[in-house]
């Protein structure tokens, strides 16, 4: 099964390739989770690809498992190196960026709250300051998260336009990144100025995303999965927490079908842009944990006590947008997310390589966006 041969079943799939076919991208955390089923989709377009982050953190990751150096031309870097990522975009000369590096971790966030700023906001200084100095066309997507929003923690699904903020380091790092983003727009990728700068600038808020290949610390299904596999106990500390989960692929086709929309009309699409899953998919922690030992056929869990941490307790999107102006609506539901990113990890333990179970899903992904 060539993923090549999938992109060529779909007049979806021909969209975004002929879009991206031959084209110069810039991805940022290319060694990521999400990095790396991004370079992954990429590729299988065509895409001339250029990453740019740290080396994955884990020695079990999914950028080694897929040979991710063979799918792109990548520089191990940091964003706070300016001249380093001055150096990259100069030469590269991007005609897309997907800015997805990034401190990610809102309990890590706790330990390096300077840090957490430095990278987060800092660093996507940086990346903006070096798209300044192209000069040529390049499409900008930039990827923060759907906690950027002041979180009452009501039952209200948060919209595009309502106020920013954040309780802790990592949230209010990416708050704060939004409007440093609000300033460079208005400073020097002023619309007005389109045809002088020719830089389109988007920004993507994505909810808490699922699939297999994360072996991250401190996120849901890798402790869940590390623990079944063990034969251990699954140990969850907020039961009741409601997050907007959703299949890693889907807001990742989001993101492209934004910059294709982008190419078509650079400034009607340069806004922010929430991703996350229907409103009948947005499940408790706990409600996780129960349907993915279902999906493993074992496993026992416990909850444990809070070690008093901050984090929210119930964050829910408004996806009318997206679903509006860019045609992009959810394909899985939370049940079926669930089901593939568990069997993916049964199938990678028991020898599946991770580069055949990532195009499988991209592949039953493709047939249900298109059936």
């Amino acid at each position: 099964m060539s993923l090549e041969s999938m992109v060529n079943s779909t007049n979806t799939f021909i969209d975004l390739e002929n879009c991206y076919k031959g084209k110069r991208v810039l991805v940022t955390g290319h060694t990521g989770f999400k990095g790396s089923w991004l370079i992954s989709i990429l590729h299988g377009f065509g895409a001339i690809i250029k990453g740019y982050a740290l080396a994955p953190e884990n020695e079990v990751n999914l950028y080694s498992e897929i040979s991710g150096n063979n799918l792109c031309e990548s520089e191990i870097n940091d964003l706070r190196n300016r001249s380093s990522l001055k150096r990259v975009v100069t030469d590269f000369q991007p005609d897309f960026v997907f800015h997805l590096a990034a401190q990610p971790l809102v309990r890590l966030s706790y330990e390096i709250p300077s840090e957490t700023f430095e990278v987060n906001v800092i660093g996507t200084a940086n990346l903006l300051d070096s798209i300044r100095l192209l000069e040529k066309k390049c499409i900008v997507i930039l990827i923060t998260t759907d906690k950027v929003y002041y979180n009452i923690e009501s039952d209200h699904y948060y919209t595009e336009n309502d106020r920013l903020g954040g309780y802790d380091p990592y949230s209010a790092s990416k708050a704060c990144c939004e409007l440093l983003i609000d300033s460079y727009k208005n400073s020097f990728f002023n619309f007005s100025k389109y045809q002088q700068h020719q830089k389109s600038i988007a920004v993507c808020r994505a909810g808490n995303v699922i699939g297999g290949g994360d072996w991250s610390r401190d996120r849901l299904i890798p402790d869940i999965v590390k623990a079944l596999h063990s034969n251990k106990n699954v140990s969850i500390r907020n039961p009741a927490a409601i997050r907007p989960w959703q299949h890693v692929i889907e807001p990742l086709f989001g993101y492209l079908d934004l910059g294709l929309k982008l190419t078509t009309d650079p400034m009607k699409y340069a806004e922010a842009y929430n991703f996350g899953p229907n409103k009948i998919d947005t499940l408790s922690v706990e409600e996780m944990v129960i349907k993915s030992i279902s999906c493993w056929k074992s496993g026992t869990y416990s909850i444990e006590k809070n070690d008093e941490l901050h984090e929210a307790g119930l964050l829910m999107l408004d996806i009318s947008k997206v679903m509006n102006e860019l045609n992009w609506k959810p394909i899985l539901s939370a049940e079926e997310a669930i089901e593939r990113t568990i069997n993916w990890y049964k199938s990678y333990y028991k020898g599946v390589s991770a580069t055949y179970l990532l195009k499988a899903d991209i592949e039953y992904y493709n047939k249900k966006r298109n059936g």
